[in-house]
């Protein structure tokens, strides 16, 4: 009942800024609203309010706050479902080591770097040396996140999924090159 939801989320979102509540609880109602967007479909909706959202975070709590960071990665999320390989790959290699250092080895840190694994790996204009840096990143979380999230986590599937298809394209990349 996805689009019953975004009635909703829409109606909420208008009517809190209507009662000008304060800017926090304004990006909450963005966020939650653009992820009724993507569940129906609605890309390009859900990715102008991610863009919003991300620089609400960055304007009301910094580069370094975990609510920006989580912004930035749903921004990037964004952007590699509708296939702006390069505006996600910039955004993460900016947001990345902020991360690192603020969050340490941290499940939303993982998640980042799928997403710009999965931006590296995906782009059709990809390098070989993406490629290679696509499948290393993803071993490397995959490993990382058996250890923190353990086995089960379904995290951890994905993860495998996307380390599967990013050796495949190196793979395909490399015959072709031979």
């Amino acid at each position: 009942r996805f689009a019953d939801a975004l009635s909703v989320k829409e109606a909420e979102f208008s009517m809190l800024r209507r009662l000008g509540v304060p800017v926090d609880a304004i990006l909450c109602a963005q966020n939650n609203l653009a992820v009724s967007y993507q569940l129906i479909g609605l890309l390009e909706q859900a990715l102008s309010l991610r863009r919003d959202v991300y620089l609400g975070r960055l304007k009301l709590n910094g580069e370094e706050h975990l609510e920006t960071l989580r912004a930035a990665n749903n921004y990037a999320k964004c952007l590699v479902d509708l296939k702006r390989f390069e505006e996600a790959k910039v955004l993460m290699r900016n947001a990345i080591p902020v991360a690192r250092r603020v969050l340490g080895e941290s499940h939303d840190l993982i998640k980042m770097r799928i997403n710009y694994a999965t931006a590296l790996y995906m782009d059709d204009g990809a390098t070989l040396d993406d490629l290679r840096e696509a499948v290393a990143t993803l071993a490397d979380v995959e490993r990382i996140a058996r250890r923190v999230l353990g086995g089960a986590h379904p995290l951890v599937d994905g993860i495998e999924i996307h380390l599967r298809l990013s050796r495949a394209a190196l793979n395909a990349r490399e015959t072709a090159g031979a």
